[in-house]
C-alpha cells in the first residue's frame, strides 16, 4: 500500500516500471523467481524493494555484476537526511544504514511508519538488522539494555553476540536495579560471551560511581556466578555447560583422592621412608604458595599486585610478601600448610581473560553464590591493621547497593608509585569473582574519576593482560594520577601484558609532561603509541604529593614506540629530558609536539639533531601551536630531510615574520624532495597570495612526490582558490597530465563570501583531486575573534 500511495504521487510511469512494482509488491510468493532474473530487469526492480528484500537481494546481484550502494546511500540520505561524519571513508552503505536503523529502531527515534520501505510485516526491524551492528551505543537510562534483554529479543542478542565489536555507553543516568539487572545481562552475553573488544564511555558529568564500577569490572572480564547470570530464571547455556564440565572433573577428581587416601592408607610407613616423598611434596607445596601468590594478586581489594599482602587458601593462611616494582619475583610462606596436606589439597590457578574465548574459565570450587542483590557483592570494604593483613569483608547480602558510599572505610596502597593511605570504597571483590573473557580496549571520555574510582580501576587493571589500548581523556584525575601509574606498573610485570596504546589527556597534571612520559614508559617498552596531553600547569605546581617520587631520573630501557604524541601545557621544551625517550625510541615513526614553548633559539636545532641521530625510522612530524616565527632555517632544513614523509606545522606563525624569499626557498626545497608525501599548513595565514605561489610546487621542472596538501584555516578567498586553480591546472597540461597530487583540504576558510566563484573552483579542482571542505560561517567567526581582542 505504501507503494502504491507513493507511485499514485509521481508522475505517470512506463509499463515497465508499473510491472516492477506489482513484482515487489508480491516478492513473498516470486522472491526466488526474482533472483533469477536477468540482471537488466533486476537493476529496474532493486530501488523497488523495501530494506529486507534489499538485504536478501544482495547474493543475486552480486551475481548479476550489479551493486546495490548507490540504492543504501539514497536510503540513508532518504530516511536519516543526515551527512554522516568521514562519509569519504565509508566503503559499505549497506552495512553503515543497517547498523544505524537499528540504533534508532531500538532508542525510538525513528518511525519505521514513515516510509513504507522500512516497514514490511514479514520482518523484524532489530532481528534482521542485528548481524550488520559492529558497534552500539546505549545512552540515558539505559532503556535500550532493557529492550535487548527482552524475551523477545533473545535471538537479537545471540546475533549481537556474533557482530558486535564496540560498545559505547553516553550520557548516562542514574538507573534503578531492574534496569542494572538488565545491563548486567547485556554485558555478561556481549562481553564474556560474546565479541565485544571495546567499550568506550562519553559525557558522563556526575557518573554513578555503582553503574560505573559496574562496567568497568564487566569489561575486565570480572563477576560472580549465581542468580545474576541467570537469564530469565535459566542459568546462562555457557555457564551452565561450564558448570556440568566443572562437577564432573570435581567427581572425577574426589574419586582419584578418594583412591589416593587408601593407597597412603596401605603405604604406612613406607610411604614416610621413600626418598622422593619429600622432594615431591617440596614440589606440590611450592606451586600451591605459586597459586595462592596468584589468588593474592587477582583478589586483593586496593593495593597494587606487589605489595605486602594476606592470601586465604582453605584454612591456611598465606603470607606473599611480594617484591617491589624493580623486583621480578614473589615469596611466598606457610604457618600452618604441612607437606601431607599440601599433597591432598587440590590448587587451582586463575587464569587470565583470554581474547577470543567464548567459554567461561574455570574457577575455583567454593565461589558459587547465590545472592538476592546483584550489587551487594560487588563492593567490598578493605581494612588493614598493624600487620599488614588484608581483612576482605563483602558487603552484607540483600543490603542496599548504595549504602556502602556511606558506611565504608579502609585503607589504601601505601609507598610505591605515590600511593596514599586513604579511606576508600566501591573496590571489586576479584577474589570472590569468577573470571571470564575481557575487552581489549577502554576508552574513558570525560568522565571524572573519584579517588575510589580510580583505586577500582587501577586494581583491575593490575591483572587486565588482555589489554591493548588505554585512553583516559579528561577525566580530572589531578593527584590520582599516580594510582593509574601503580595499576599499570603492577600490569608490567604480567609476562603476558599486551598492552600497547596508552592515550592520557586531561586539564592539570601533578607532574611536568616529560617526567609522566619517562614513567610510563620505563614501565612499558613494549608501548607502540603512547600519547600524554595537558591543558594547563598544574595550579600547585612544586607541591608534588607526599610519597609520590620523580621518575625523571627512571632509565628507560630500549622500547618498541613507534607513536609518541605529547602536549605541553606552555611548558619549555628541553630536547635534554626528551633525549633519553628519543635515544630508547630506536622504531619511532611519528613524533607529534603540541602547545610547548622554545626557551631559546638552539633548542629546535639540538631537537633536528637528536632526531637525526637516533631515529633514523622517523616518517611523521607534527608542531602544533609551536611559534616558529623565527626558526627559518630549521623550517627549511625539515622540508629536505629525506626520510620524513609527512610534516605538520599547524598554527606555528611560520609567515608572521618573514620574508617573500623565504616562501619561495619553502617551495623551492619541496619541489627538490621526492620523499615528502603530505605537507600540512593549518592556521599560518598563508591567504589568497601565498596559496597561489604554493602551485609552484607542481611545475614541470619539480621531482615533487607530494600528494597531500592542508591549507585550513588560511584567510583563503574565493577568487584566491580559482586563482590557484587555474595556476595548477596549467602545471598540470604542461606535465602531460602526470601529477601524484590526490588531496587537498581547505576547512575553515572564507569561501563563503562568493558562493559563484568558490564553487566553480571547487568544481575545476575535484576534476584534479580530492577536495575536502566544509560550509563555514567566516563572518561570525571574525565576529569571535574581534570578541577577544
Amino acid at each position: 500500500a505504501g507503494l502504491r500511495a507513493a507511485m499514485a504521487a509521481e508522475e505517470p510511469r512506463s509499463l515497465f516500471a508499473l510491472s516492477a512494482a506489482a513484482v515487489s509488491c508480491s516478492m513473498g510468493a516470486l522472491e526466488q523467481d526474482v533472483w533469477a532474473l536477468p540482471g537488466h530487469l533486476l537493476r529496474g526492480l532493486l530501488p523497488l524493494l523495501s530494506i529486507f528484500r534489499l538485504e536478501r537481494a544482495e547474493d543475486a546481484a552480486r551475481r548479476a555484476g550489479l551493486s546495490t550502494q548507490p540504492i543504501w546511500r539514497k536510503l540513508w540520505d532518504d530516511v536519516m537526511k543526515t551527512r554522516p561524519p568521514n562519509s569519504e571513508s565509508i566503503t559499505c552503505w549497506r552495512k553503515k544504514f543497517l547498523e544505524t536503523f537499528f540504533s534508532n529502531v531500538l532508542h525510538g527515534v525513528l518511525d519505521i511508519s514513515s516510509d513504507w520501505r522500512l516497514n514490511d510485516r514479514h520482518f523484524s526491524p532489530l532481528l534482521h538488522s542485528s548481524p550488520h551492528v559492529s558497534q552500539l551505543t546505549l545512552c540515558n537510562m539505559l532503556q535500550g539494555a532493557v529492550e535487548l534483554t527482552a524475551e523477545h529479543n533473545k535471538k537479537v542478542l545471540e546475533n549481537l553476540a556474533s557482530s558486535l565489536q564496540i560498545l559505547k555507553f553516553q550520557h548516562l543516568l542514574s538507573s534503578d536495579q531492574s534496569i542494572r539487572h538488565s545491563l548486567v545481562l547485556l554485558l555478561h552475553r556481549l562481553i564474556h560471551h560474546g565479541s565485544v573488544s571495546q567499550v568506550s564511555m562519553y559525557s558522563w558529568p556526575v557518573p554513578d560511581t555503582v553503574l560505573l564500577v559496574l562496567i568497568l569490572s564487566m569489561s575486565a572480564g570480572f563477576w560472580r556466578s549465581g542468580n545474576a547470570l541467570a537469564y530469565h530464571s535459566s542459568p546462562c547455556d555457557f555457564c551452565r555447560e561450564e558448570d556440568k564440565a566443572q562437577s564432573q572433573e570435581s567427581a572425577q577428581e574426589r574419586a582419584e583422592r578418594g583412591c589416593y587416601d587408601e593407597r597412603e592408607h596401605s603405604d604406612g610407613e613406607n610411604q614416610k621412608g621413600s626418598p622422593r616423598a619429600p622432594e615431591e611434596a617440596d614440589t606440590e607445596m611450592n606451586r600451591c604458595k605459586a597459586d595462592a601468590c596468584l589468588n593474592s594478586v587477582l583478589s586483593r581489594p586496593r593495593s597494587p599486585p606487589l605489595q605486602n599482602q594476606a592470601c586465604e587458601e582453605g584454612s591456611s593462611n598465606v603470607i606473599c610478601d611480594h617484591m617491589g616494582f624493580q623486583g621480578g619475583h614473589s615469596r611466598c610462606t606457610s604457618s600452618q600448610l604441612s607437606c601431607r596436606s599440601a599433597l591432598r589439597k587440590t590448587c587451582r590457578r586463575l587464569k587470565p581473560a583470554g581474547g577470543k574465548k567464548r567459554r567461561c574459565h574455570r574457577r575455583s570450587r567454593g565461589l558459587y553464590a547465590d545472592p538476592e542483590d546483584l550489587y551487594d557483592f560487588v563492593f567490598t570494604v578493605a581494612r588493614e591493621d598493624n600487620s599488614g593483613l588484608i581483612d576482605k569483608t563483602s558487603a552484607t547480602e540483600g543490603e542496599s547497593a548504595d549504602s556502602w558510599t556511606s558506611s565504608s572505610s579502609g585503607s589504601l596502597c601505601t609507598g610505591h608509585a605515590g600511593c596514599k593511605k586513604r579511606g576508600s570504597a566501591g573496590i571489586f571483590a576479584l577474589k570472590a569473582a569468577r573470571r571470564f573473557r575481557s575487552v581489549s580496549t577502554l576508552e574513558l571520555f570525560s568522565i571524572p574519576l573519584t579517588e575510589e574510582t580510580c583505586w577500582t580501576l587501577s586494581n583491575l587493571l593490575s591483572s587486565w593482560v588482555s589489554l591493548e589500548n588505554l585512553v583516559l581523556s579528561y577525566n580530572g584525575l589531578g593527584d590520582n594520577i599516580f594510582c593509574i601509574v601503580s595499576g599499570l606498573r603492577a600490569l608490567s610485570h604480567c609476562s603476558d601484558c599486551h598492552l600497547r596504546v596508552v592515550r592520557i589527556s586531561d586539564v592539570f597534571s601533578p607532574m611536568p609532561c616529560m617526567e609522566l612520559v619517562h614513567c610510563i614508559l620505563s614501565a612499558f617498552p613494549q608501548l607502540h603509541t603512547l600519547s600524554v596531553s595537558f591543558d594547563l600547569k598544574n595550579q600547585l605546581e612544586g607541591n608534588r604529593p607526599e610519597g609520590n617520587p620523580s621518575c625523571s631520573g627512571v632509565e628507560i630501557p630500549e622500547s618498541c614506540l613507534e607513536q609518541l604524541e605529547i602536549r605541553f601545557p606552555r611548558e619549555p621544551l628541553h630536547t635534554e629530558f626528551l633525549l633519553p625517550v628519543l635515544k630508547a625510541s630506536k622504531f619511532l615513526q611519528q613524533l607529534s609536539l603540541d602547545s610547548a614553548t622554545l626557551p631559546c633559539s638552539q633548542e629546535l636545532g639540538l631537537l633536528l639533531e637528536a632526531l637525526k641521530e637516533c631515529n633514523p625510522s622517523l616518517k611523521k612530524l607534527s608542531f602544533h601551536d609551536v611559534n616558529l616565527a623565527e626558526h627559518q632555517k630549521e623550517v627549511l632544513l625539515l622540508l629536505q630531510d629525506p626520510v620524513l614523509q609527512e610534516i605538520t606545522f599547524s598554527f606555528c606563525r611560520l609567515f608572521e615574520s618573514s620574508t617573500t624569499e623565504f616562501l619561495s626557498e619553502i617551495i623551492n626545497t619541496v619541489k627538490r624532495n621526492s620523499s615528502l608525501k603530505s605537507l600540512k599548513l593549518p592556521g599560518n595565514r598563508l591567504g589568497n597570495e601565498r596559496l597561489v605561489a604554493l602551485a609552484d610546487i607542481f611545475s614541470e621542472d619539480s621531482s615533487s612526490a607530494l600528494c597531500q596538501l592542508d591549507v585550513s584555516s588560511n584567510c583563503i578567498k574565493p577568487d584566491g582558490l580559482l586563482e590557484f586553480t587555474k595556476k595548477l591546472e596549467g602545471h598540470i597540461q604542461k606535465r602531460g597530465g602526470q601529477i601524484q597530487f590526490t588531496h587537498l583540504r581547505l576547512f575553515q576558510n572564507w569561501l563563503d563570501q562568493d558562493a559563484e566563484t568558490a564553487q566553480e573552483a571547487l568544481q575545476r579542482l575535484k576534476a584534479v583531486c580530492s577536495v575536502v571542505n566544509d560550509s563555514w560561517d567566516s563572518s561570525q567567526a571574525f565576529a569571535d575573534y574581534i570578541s577577544v581582542m
